[in-house]
């Protein structure tokens, strides 16, 4: 190990800590004892709503100042408060896009090294073992705004490798990646840390990544009135996995080889044709009559039916957001078209991207990946309201909603306060409000514990089989296999291997052609 890597890694204590968010009936995290030894590597679980975000979140120092907000008992960074520690640990959050503040890769990845004022001669070279080692194999020069989730994902923890922090604190990190992705960022975190010596915080809802290569798996328990909070269980992976694993399975961890039961379907659909796409092409750049729009993807055919199901998958960068979109009318086809048939366009274009918004919400409902870019009010309850009103509906599924995605208890919290499982159980929520007979759904298990996955995967279970046509962006091979249907993989480009010294690849990718009924 190279002494100019090795960093000094950070203890943290925790003394009955508790943090209750502004406007919130309960604390996020209630009760918290935990002691947290220079060097380890600790896998953090719990079921989604636990509070697992908040404490990364205040262990970074950005809970922010809001003086309606509430904080108990005491967390520490090597004996000093967190929040008077910022620079001591590097946080990776769950929102790819809340990270991305420059607009070249290059330059978002040193941010962080130069405002530690790493000496300018370190902090290139750390750039560039960053990018590699997650796998973003593109020119510094390359635009942040054009990589796709997954690959802003990579991008954010290149920024925290970078930095080389005492404490590295990883919220999800592997959330949005393909299969082959979850590996090289998990194998790029864990050299990271073999390399500098740095303590190791991971949150993740699938344990089978992480627990051969972390020393201890905790998990909390709900801060809820009544619910204890705190610390439900810690020890060595191999020895909380044998011991409680009923009790895991339970509180909604995803435990290695346990997939929770869910409503099975009970037709394959096949009904009346709602939506077809012919020889399209997608893109997110205006193109101009001398400068065409480079597609994401081509050569892209399907045919949606009521009650079916499609699964888009992968690798990051392929264009499976993008085409999400543009099936969803929210972007125009780059090349070739997306048609609406005559059950779904009812007296309206065939093109759905020329629809109206009231026109389009209640007939193809999008869930963006970013479930913050869909809300619109200040409480989940009148987030859940405002498609039927829009629409001139009452409000007969919302009461139902709340229940099935267990987000009852959080009617009067503002969207933005609520963690990245319960936000996405949210943005999924809002769009069933308004009864679309097509969903697009762009990773829709995003964050979720066993639990809260099955519900939503049986509710849209239920969905299909009532004959809405479901389509999915997504990496769960266990989702995809609930809902059914077809699968239409797309692929990336030969130039997207290049490495980061090559010129910028074309965004280009052809799919895989998905001829018949989807």
């Amino acid at each position: 190990m190279a002494t100019s890597q090795h960093v000094v890694p950070a203890a943290v204590t925790a003394r009955g800590w508790g943090w209750q968010h502004s406007g919130r009936p309960h604390q996020a995290v209630r009760g918290l004892d935990l002691d947290i030894a220079p060097g380890e590597r600790v896998l953090l679980l719990g079921p989604s709503g636990a509070g697992k975000s908040t404490l990364l979140h205040a262990l970074a120092g950005v809970l922010g100042s809001d003086e309606e907000a509430s904080e108990f008992g005491s967390l520490l960074i090597d004996g000093v408060p967190a929040a008077a520690a910022r620079g001591r640990a590097g946080l990776m959050q769950q929102d790819p896009d809340a990270q991305v503040v420059l607009s070249r890769i290059g330059d978002d990845v040193a941010f962080g090294a130069e405002n530690l004022a790493v000496p300018p001669s370190q902090i290139w070279p750390r750039v560039a073992a960053a990018l590699d080692a997650v796998g973003l194999r593109l020119p510094l020069d390359h635009s942040s705004s054009a990589l796709s989730g997954g690959q802003k994902q990579r991008l954010g923890l290149a920024g925290i490798l970078a930095m080389r922090p005492g404490l590295l604190l990883l919220d999800e990190p592997t959330a949005n990646l393909d299969p082959a992705g979850v590996l090289e960022v998990r194998d790029a975190v864990l050299n990271t840390v073999a390399e500098t010596g740095a303590t190791l915080v991971v949150v993740e809802h699938r344990v089978a990544v992480w627990a051969d290569a972390v020393d201890r798996i905790v998990v909390l328990a709900p801060g809820r009135p009544g619910e204890g909070g705190g610390v439900l269980l810690d020890g060595p992976p191999a020895t909380v996995l044998a011991q409680a694993r009923e009790m895991l399975s339970a509180a909604g961890v995803w435990v290695p080889g346990h997939v929770p039961p869910t409503r099975p379907r009970t037709n394959s659909g096949g009904g009346e044709l709602l939506l077809s796409a012919d020889d399209l092409a997608v893109s997110r750049q205006r193109g101009r009559r001398r400068h065409p729009a480079v597609p994401a993807a081509s050569n892209i055919d399907v045919a949606l039916q009521a009650g079916t199901a499609l699964s888009i998958t992968g690798p990051n960068g392929a264009g499976k957001s993008t085409l999400a979109l543009t099936l969803g009318g929210l972007l125009p086809a780059a090349a070739g078209s997306v048609l609406a048939a005559e059950p779904l366009a009812r007296g309206a274009a065939k093109d759905p991207y020329r629809w109206k918004g009231n026109q389009l919400i209640e007939r193809i409902g999008t869930v963006f990946q970013e479930p913050e870019h869909q809300f619109v009010t200040g409480s989940v309850l009148e987030e859940l309201r405002f498609a039927p009103k829009l629409l001139g509906r009452g409000g007969d599924r919302v009461d139902e909603l709340l229940a099935r995605l267990r987000l009852e208890h959080l009617a009067d919290a503002n969207p933005f306060t609520l963690s990245g499982g319960e936000k996405r159980r949210l943005s999924v929520a809002t769009v069933l409000a308004a009864s679309p007979q097509i969903l697009v759904l762009d990773e829709p298990t995003f964050g979720q514990d066993a639990n809260t996955w099955a519900e939503l995967a049986s509710l849209l279970s239920e969905l299909l089989d009532a004959g809405t046509a479901v389509v999915s962006v997504t990496h769960d091979a266990e989702f995809t296999q609930v809902l059914g249907g077809n699968r239409l993989e797309l692929g990336l480009p030969i130039e997207a291997a290049a490495p980061a010294s090559a010129p910028v690849p074309a965004a280009g990718a052809d799919a895989q052609s998905l001829r018949g009924a989807a």
